[in-house]
């Protein structure tokens, strides 16, 4: 899963690369969405392959700290694209004549920078937080990647204000962008159920309703390892490292399938090269 998904998103970055008739809104996002995704990737898969391969358990507490805040950076990050792939996909749909001119290079240059300064802003006191907490019971993270919570819950201290903290950028944050994304697709929703024709009706649909898996498959998780990490002490452990080591490697896989080969200029782009190739 981990070498597909590396290969997928670094295919995506070259095709959109090499094909200029790819250069537009919906593909620099797709780009975008392929950095955030190979950086969560590296920055976690190859620890958690050495802790399985060679039973290589250690990691130094501030390695520790910087890879939890590449997670909870680029996880944001990854939100945030998702939120602006609807904004795409609305304007796209709703309003087709005036997308090149709603979404130009300068307002997609200044989303992208919006969703990384939010992100790393967000992210910044995760660390910090967990550093400051005395740990003298244990340094046995039972967990295959340092997690903000899956550390803290290590301390020996009250650790509410690193708990609420998760919980207020989870809600406030990633739940806003739920929000914007719903609000989209409902929208985007309501135009195609207007169309004339049952087949535009069916082809638009079905690539909204592959977008949305890709969606479900990135917040259900996440949602779901965050509060069960809080709250669930009722929910085995196995299952809540299995369902947060889904969280990072499914999206990741999923993404360049869903959004990219599922796109015909991008597929017909992929087509041509190895066509070509065989020549």
């Amino acid at each position: 899963m981990y070498a597909i998904a590396i290969l997928g998103n670094f295919t995506i970055l070259f095709i959109v690369k090499t094909e200029q008739s790819l250069h537009g809104p919906m593909y620099y996002f797709l780009c975008m969405l392929a950095v955030t995704d190979l950086v969560l990737c590296m920055s976690t898969v190859p620890k958690i392959l050495s802790i399985f391969w060679f039973n290589s358990r250690d990691i130094d507490f501030s390695a520790c700290l910087t890879q939890m805040y590449f997670i909870h950076c680029f996880s944001a990050m990854e939100s945030g694209i998702l939120v602006a792939l609807a904004l795409d996909r609305y304007v796209a749909i709703c309003d087709p004549l005036r997308h090149f001119t709603i979404l130009t290079n300068s307002v997609v240059a200044k989303i992208g920078l919006a969703a990384v300064l939010r992100s790393s802003i967000l992210a910044f006191p995760y660390p910090f937080l967990a550093r400051r907490w005395p740990y003298c019971r244990t340094n046995i993270i039972p967990h295959s990647y340092c997690e903000h919570i899956a550390v803290v819950n290590l301390a020996c201290a009250d650790t509410r204000l690193s708990s609420y903290y998760g919980l207020f950028i989870l809600f406030s944050v990633i739940g806003l962008d739920v929000f914007f994304i719903t609000v989209s697709y409902i929208q985007i929703l309501r135009a195609i159920f207007s169309l004339p024709t049952k087949d535009a009706r069916l082809k638009t649909f079905g690539t909204c309703g592959s977008h949305l898996c890709c969606i479900l498959a990135f917040y259900i998780p996440e949602f779901f390892s965050s509060l069960t990490h809080r709250f669930g002490h009722e929910v085995p452990l196995h299952f809540l490292i299995l369902i947060a080591n889904v969280y990072l490697l499914v999206p990741p896989l999923l993404h360049p399938i869903i959004y990219g080969v599922r796109t015909k200029q991008i597929r017909d782009r992929l087509l041509w090269l190895f066509t070509h190739k065989g020549t």
